[in-house]
């Protein structure tokens, strides 16, 4: 498989992840003649213990599947996390992958009840985080939390997403290495193909953030917005696996100053 091939994913992520590190985390001298940011293959290889060309075969896609132990020692030298060890560790183990088939996202009529039960803004994402279904208070917290939208393109190429988020550089970097996470670079999904093309064409800071290759796990957190009507919220989120379907929801701390402003949002809603 050649170096420049797209599905070699292991090799991709390790360039990624080893321009990253500094000579001076791992208490090797810079010099004054590096031509590469961060570390050199051989110093990786060093470090890992594995010997340089055996480095080299695996950055280009020679060899796909290393042990589990040497796939251990490159994520210690380059300082990986748990997650961004397991994605690693996952990168060696893959399994040939099958095409997939576009496929129409259904949201259950239950779910849609579910979502109308609620007293929070709340909607479901799909696999790629497009929005299928949303209450009247997702709406009312933001236009853009309705069906027809997606989340990653919003953020993104929305100039109101930014005035929105209180800290959007955070709330970028989060979401797309939760999409390198879930997606991936799936060349064999139409869909996600699509998706990463348009972005990485219309945003210099998708390209940036792309070719880090961070990952992060689905999880829920904490977000401050703007909202134009009620202004500031403290708001927290979580993502909750429903099926193939994530149930988002935004909900505010009992009797804080956002959960005032909710009540206000939800009362202008059901009048409108």
């Amino acid at each position: 498989m050649d170096g420049d091939d797209r599905s070699n994913r292991l090799g991709e992520y390790l360039r990624a992840r080893r321009g990253l590190v500094t000579p001076e985390q791992l208490g090797l001298p810079a010099g004054s003649h590096r031509r590469v940011p961060g570390l050199r293959r051989e110093e990786v290889a060093l470090l890992a213990g594995i010997s340089a060309d055996y480095y080299l075969r695996l950055e280009r896609g020679r060899d796909s599947h290393p042990s589990l132990q040497v796939l251990e020692s490159l994520a210690r030298v380059l300082q990986l996390d748990e997650v961004e060890s397991a994605y690693l560790v996952g990168l060696g183990a893959e399994s040939p992958r099958v095409r997939r088939q576009r496929r129409v996202e259904h949201v259950p009529e239950r779910v849609h009840h579910l979502l109308a039960a609620l007293d929070v803004p709340a909607f479901i994402e799909g696999r790629y985080f497009d929005v299928l279904a949303s209450n009247a208070l997702a709406a009312a917290l933001s236009p853009r939390l309705v069906p027809g939208h997606n989340r990653l393109r919003s953020l993104l190429l929305d100039p109101e997403e930014r005035e929105f988020h209180d800290d959007w550089e955070t709330s970028v970097a989060s979401f797309v290495a939760l999409v390198r996470q879930t997606l991936g670079d799936e060349v064999t999904d139409p869909r996600a193909v699509e998706l990463v093309g348009e972005l990485s064409l219309a945003s210099e800071r998708f390209r940036t953030l792309w070719a880090r290759q961070d990952v992060r796990p689905l999880e829920g957190g904490s977000t401050t917005v703007n909202h134009p009507a009620v202004g500031t919220m403290r708001l927290h989120r979580e993502k909750l696996p429903l099926g193939d379907l994530i149930l988002v929801l935004y909900y505010p701390d009992e009797n804080s100053d956002a959960a005032g402003k909710l009540r206000l949002m939800g009362l202008a809603a059901s009048r409108g």
